[in-house]
């Protein structure tokens, strides 16, 4: 009697394990995917976007799509993240589309454009203006689907080790600055820099640059910047409302069954709105401790200086918009939109931050 209660228990133990196994194997990933960055592994804000939408993924798919995250040079390098997505290497990307320039000068417009759109006209343009189809129609080529996956809301205008008193001050500047921002600087008689972020302490410590920009305090004082130059400028003319990128292989994620790629768009659009609500929450503290605690120089760019800056950007972006049809059709909704939305805010967001904040 005991030896069949004692088989019996055996048996039981057998089915219960054979039913742990099969629950083991149905929650095993139905798709792995890789994540390739151009941030340093889990860097503060942009790095750790990038884990935060890995994790979305995989928690909305129920673990059906896993994704690992490579930070910059773990994989490929921090500027090959572009390529090595669109031939395969990895399924995602995560970083900002002026990086691309040299593959479409289309692509500038839907990170960051000089006086441009603030993060939450970015968001409108995107999403309900026409923009997000035009995103998906540059990198069409590139067998590349984007998607806008963060923002840092207005950036700072950089650091400096020197005063800028005037425009004459920006010639013969080596600056790290990407995109058209950079175009800008250079048209001022400065010299751009393309930088990845792992590579801008080193160079602005040693000489090899004289000023850069990055992101906003988050982030700078993360990196260090404020142990290599003390003049921080603001505001963030050539960036205000940068949209970071995830961009996906085409063929892997017309592999996911419509139930995943409906989930992963909706992971990526709830990490761009949450980079955005993180940078607002700790920018200030930042700045604060920046200014407080490390004595850095917190100085405004002057008016003729950003008067400059504003006609320069102009001329660039119209020059570039004459480059190429695509570059011409971003740039005509891009412009459109922006006209819009300053006419509205004029009388809302400007108008209710000017009663809130009188000078």
């Amino acid at each position: 009697m005991k030896r069949r209660q004692f088989l019996k228990g055996a048996g039981a133990a057998t089915v219960a394990t054979g039913a742990m196994m099969s629950t083991a194997a149905q929650a095993a990933p139905e798709f792995k995917w890789k994540m390739v960055t151009t941030w340093p592994k889990n860097f503060p804000g942009l790095g750790v976007g990038a884990n935060n939408l890995a994790k979305l993924i995989t928690e909305m798919t129920g673990g059906r799509v896993e994704v690992k995250v490579y930070g910059a040079k773990e994989l490929v390098g921090a500027l090959e993240i572009f390529d090595a997505v669109s031939r395969g290497t990895a399924e995602m990307g995560h970083g900002a589309s002026y990086y691309w320039k040299g593959k479409s000068r289309a692509a500038q417009f839907f990170a960051a454009v000089p006086f441009g759109l603030t993060a939450q006209e970015m968001n409108s343009w995107l999403y309900h203006g026409g923009g997000m189809e035009l995103w998906e129609e540059t990198y069409a080529p590139f067998g590349l689907v984007p998607g806008a996956a963060g923002n840092t809301g207005v950036q700072m205008g950089g650091w400096f080790n020197k005063e800028i008193n005037s425009v004459a001050d920006l010639e013969g500047l080596k600056m790290r600055m990407p995109g058209l921002g950079g175009e800008v600087l250079k048209r001022a008689g400065g010299t751009p820099v393309l930088l990845p972020g792992g590579e801008i302490f080193p160079a602005l410590q040693s000489g090899a640059i004289d000023a850069t920009e990055w992101v906003g305090p988050y982030n700078d004082a993360a990196f260090g910047l404020h142990k290599a130059a003390k003049f921080y400028y603001y505001p963030g003319w050539h960036e205000p409302g940068t949209t970071l990128e995830c961009f996906m292989n085409k063929e892997a994620f017309e592999k996911l069954p419509t139930d995943l790629q409906v989930i992963v768009r909706n992971a990526i659009r709830v990490a761009n709105q949450d980079m955005l609500a993180d940078f607002t929450a700790k920018n200030n503290r930042s700045l604060e401790q920046l200014v407080n605690e490390h004595n850095v120089q917190l100085r405004k760019f002057p008016d003729d200086v950003l008067a400059t800056l504003k006609s320069l950007s102009d001329e660039v972006i119209a020059e570039e918009a004459a480059n190429d049809e695509m570059t011409k059709k971003v740039f005509d909704s891009f412009v459109k939109f922006r006209d819009q939305a300053t006419k509205w805010h004029q009388v809302s967001e400007q108008a209710y931050l000017n009663a809130r904040n009188p000078v």
